[in-house]
């Protein structure tokens, strides 16, 4: 079997590639249209991901010019470090297109196809053979998380693993096969965002979907220009026939959320290795643009702490804080113009044509995550918007937007009291999100994954957040809007104001399952009454 229909056979279900003429650039996808990117490489921003460093494991690798020969005409994906699983790559070996479309969609320099974070170093591992197991794409992502001194921000995974391969008896997605508990490991070992291609098709390769630490990705598709629909070939249980059916195989086993948000992925012209024009569709070509985002913000980040900016500390750096501000400016319901829904700039229907504010995802509080939406589409320069409103602690009253990175303990709550009161009728956006504990079992106390060993699953502890009125009385009357799933790693609520007046967010640790102390990150987004 040759390499390339080795590698074809384990993405088939992440993506599909036609070939095509020239027509419309990436631009398409970094407009405002796509992801609203190209606002964040131009001045004043002027945002390309400089030094920031981001990850790719897949079975193959894109070409590194000067290494090898399927790139010596094409400079413009230019990759910082590639390898075969935890060794240097071997030139001209596992080279391949796919891999190197998605390298393209991060860093790509070309002036008609340019990246999402052109400026970012980029480390790609390739696992190299679909004989390979679980143990081998763990060591492969353990080993590009330690790359740039071991300061990666993002790492993406545009490839996954069958369920039919793992060798557990009646192996189901719960979180527990080896590759999808080391991502949750990594995840808090070496401080990365995992973003995670989510299943596609008729599925096939789930793992590491189960995942609790990083962010799953669908992806949409175009109408009328503008990418706000998940595309059909999206795989989600959309009854309640397809979710026993799929439930465990497919999708994570019971309730818990499997997509956490929505990017393009339809009919992306690439360039190819050799030149070409290529394109592309899939959930594999959704990831990086979430990946690269990441970097971009990470710049701006990073440029805060060199300035000694109030408001800012490391904390930004951390990859609960990415996963917060990434899903709490996710954009749902087209705002018309008066704010009231935080400036979105497009409506995101989901497979069936319906919003979010027809979802049961919007009605029950036990569904921080919507099956197809997750929580919204991805929108760079919103996530911006989310980021550089800053760090504030619950010590002080709160701005309208914002973000904080803190310690709850067992049985307590933490409270946000925001500054100026909320116009009735404007919505609210609040996403909390914290860390699975997954320890590794280190059988030879060398603090990395070595083949042979695994991880040991210590759970999730539950925590819930509320939005509630800042005069209340007992929580019963108080409470506006909860999220209060028992089973995720995240919560959000998006719900509208009652009545204008001043609010609290309340963080609270319901139940303990590990360490009595749980780090979280807190991202918010309001709208204070102008009146």
């Amino acid at each position: 079997m040759s390499m390339v229909k080795k590698i074809s056979w384990i993405i088939w279900g992440l993506s599909v590639t036609c070939l095509s003429v020239p027509v419309l650039a990436l631009e398409n996808t970094l407009s405002t249209n796509g992801i609203d990117a190209l606002k964040l490489h131009k001045l004043p921003y002027n945002l390309i991901g400089r030094k920031i460093a981001i990850g790719q494991v897949e079975i193959g690798r894109p070409g590194k010019f000067g290494v090898d020969k399927a790139v010596s005409k094409n400079r413009s994906v230019n990759i910082a470090g590639v390898f075969l699983r935890n060794s240097p790559a071997k030139s001209n070996s596992g080279v391949d297109s796919h891999a190197y479309n998605v390298a393209g969609v991060m860093i790509s320099t070309d002036k008609a196809f340019p990246g999402v974070a052109p400026g970012a170093r980029l480390y790609s591992s390739a696992v190299g053979s679909t004989k390979m197991g679980q143990p081998e794409e763990c060591l492969s992502a353990q080993h590009i998380a330690l790359q740039n001194s071991g300061d990666v921000r993002a790492i993406n995974f545009s490839f996954g693993e069958p369920l039919n391969r793992d060798p557990r008896p009646d192996a189901v997605l719960d979180g527990n096969a080896l590759l999808t508990q080391c991502i949750d490991w990594s995840a808090r070992a070496h401080n990365v965002l995992y973003v995670i291609a989510g299943n596609q098709g008729k599925g096939g390769i789930p793992i590491p979907t189960d995942n609790f630490n990083g962010v799953n990705v669908a992806f949409s598709s175009r109408r009328g220009g503008i990418f706000n629909k998940v595309d059909v070939s999206n795989l989600v249980a959309t009854s309640e026939a397809m979710t026993q059916r799929l439930s465990g195989k497919e999708i994570n086993l019971g309730p818990r959320g499997t997509i956490g948000i929505v990017a393009p992925g339809s009919n992306i012209p690439m360039l190819n290795p050799d030149g070409k024009i290529n394109k592309v569709t899939g959930t594999s070509f959704a990831a990086p643009h979430v990946t690269a985002t990441v970097a971009l913000l990470q710049e701006f980040g990073d440029r805060q702490l060199r300035k000694k900016q109030p408001n800012w500390s490391l904390a930004s750096r951390q990859h609960e804080v990415m996963k917060a501000v990434l899903l709490n400016s996710a954009e749902k319901i087209q705002d018309m113009g008066d704010g009231l829904r935080l400036g979105m700039t497009r409506t995101l229907i989901n497979k069936q044509n319906q919003d979010w504010l027809a979802s049961e995802t919007y009605k029950n509080p036990k569904k921080p995550l919507d099956p197809q939406m997750g929580t919204g589409h991805l929108n760079a320069y919103r996530a911006y918007e989310q980021f550089s409103a800053g760090q504030w602690q619950p010590s002080q009253s709160v701005p309208a937007i914002g973000w904080n990175y803190n310690t709850i303990n067992a049985g307590s709550s933490v409270e946000y009291v925001l500054a100026k009161p909320l116009q009735q009728n404007s919505f609210v956006s609040i996403t909390l999100a914290w860390d699975r504990l997954v320890e590794l079992n280190d059988k030879n106390k060398n603090g990395q994954f070595d083949p042979g060993e695994d991880f040991r699953d210590r759970g999730l502890n539950n925590l819930d957040i509320y939005l509630v009125k800042a005069d209340e009385k007992s929580p019963d009357t108080g409470t506006v809007c909860a999220s209060i799933s028992e089973v995720d790693s995240v919560e959000h609520i998006f719900c509208p104001v009652p009545t204008t007046g001043k609010y609290k967010i309340r963080v609270q640790f319901q139940n303990q399952l590990n360490e009595a102390t749980q780090l979280y990150a807190l991202a918010w987004w309001t709208r204070a009454n102008r009146d």
